[in-house]
């Protein structure tokens, strides 16, 4: 009898990189078509200049630049654009958008190797450039279905916004928790409405496209921390459902913190992630200067991988715990 031998791996999979982002992108559509109803075509054109820009400024990066001739677009920077152009507010302009597109794909991505070798979400780290470069922009939120009102005011502040400068009373008396649910509220152009990105959440989960334990943790981290900080004050502090529903959160939790490349390895790991995730993003949200803590606290946990998944190693098959730590 003939053997043969190679290499490791010899646990293959079927899936490819193109297969895996194209889920993701699939994933997404719920939510692009809401904000879209929301935002009007602008934003659907936003979103997709993002996502066009990103496909062309790494193939460039990739293919000329890099000298990799057989590179192949994999879907991936159309999932950056994408998540980029989701996590702005509509009142940003193409070339702002474009320059946090390069930044996401030149600086965060191609600069560390490509896909698998950069350490920080590369769309996160372009939006925390843009909210640095072009605050105002930035944070300028228009109101839900500005695009059909004929009134002279289109703006308004978000409800995490709310809370910091006017507290719950003002945040209930402006959003219920059904407008939270559905969209009906100021905010980025794909984070309002929690439905939507929940529906994406799962068909991840049923494709079984993502670390679950990530955002379960994350999710019970936020629930326990605003816990404590409505029993103190209730009206400064807001409800722990509020702090679920308003911001950032879903998009961060089901779609950026999944990600397979910057988050931790295992189990132990990504539930250690998630609860780092939960702390810091309620601390930026009650205690700092700015209302939202999602994106900061992703890129300060993404920083932290290495040593999560140094610290939630498992013991080697076959050894004893002295030996391991030697």
């Amino acid at each position: 009898m003939k053997l043969s031998t190679s290499s490791a791996p010899h646990v293959r999979s079927k899936d490819t990189t193109r297969a895996i982002m194209l889920d993701v992108l699939i994933a997404l559509m719920p939510a692009v078509i809401v904000s879209t109803l929301i935002f009007g075509v602008r934003a659907l054109l936003m979103m997709l200049f993002s996502m066009v820009s990103a496909e062309i400024i790494e193939y460039i990066c990739v293919r000329y630049v890099r000298g990799r001739k057989e590179f192949k677009p994999d879907f991936s920077a159309a999932v950056t654009g994408l998540l980029l152009g989701m996590n702005i507010s509509v009142a940003v302009e193409w070339w702002q958008l474009l320059i946090g597109v390069i930044v996401s794909i030149v600086l965060a991505k191609q600069v560390f190797g490509g896909l698998g070798s950069n350490i920080f979400n590369p769309a996160l780290v372009g939006r925390v450039f843009m909210l640095t470069s072009f605050p105002i922009a930035m944070t300028t939120w228009y109101k839900p279905y500005y695009y059909l009102s004929s009134a002279d005011t289109i703006t308004a502040a978000t409800a995490l916004g709310t809370l910091k400068t006017a507290g719950y009373e003002q945040v209930v008396s402006k959003f219920s928790y059904l407008d939270m649910f559905l969209g009906n509220i100021p905010g980025s152009i794909g984070e309002v409405s929690f439905v939507a990105l929940l529906l994406g959440f799962i068909y991840l989960l049923v494709r079984g496209r993502i670390k679950i334990m990530v955002p379960l943790s994350y999710t019970a981290t936020v629930l326990i921390f605003s816990s404590i900080f409505y029993l103190v004050d209730p009206v400064r502090y807001g409800t722990p459902l509020f702090h679920i529903l308003a911001g950032g959160f879903a998009l961060g939790a089901f779609f950026m913190a999944t990600d397979m490349v910057t988050s931790p390895m295992t189990p132990k790991g990504c539930i250690i992630f998630g609860m780092g995730l939960g702390v810091i993003t309620m601390v930026i949200r009650y205690f700092g200067g700015y209302p939202e803590g999602v994106s900061y606290s992703i890129l300060v946990m993404n920083a932290l991988v290495p040593l999560i998944d140094r610290y939630a190693k498992p013991r080697i098959f076959g050894t004893i715990p002295k030996a391991v730590k030697k």
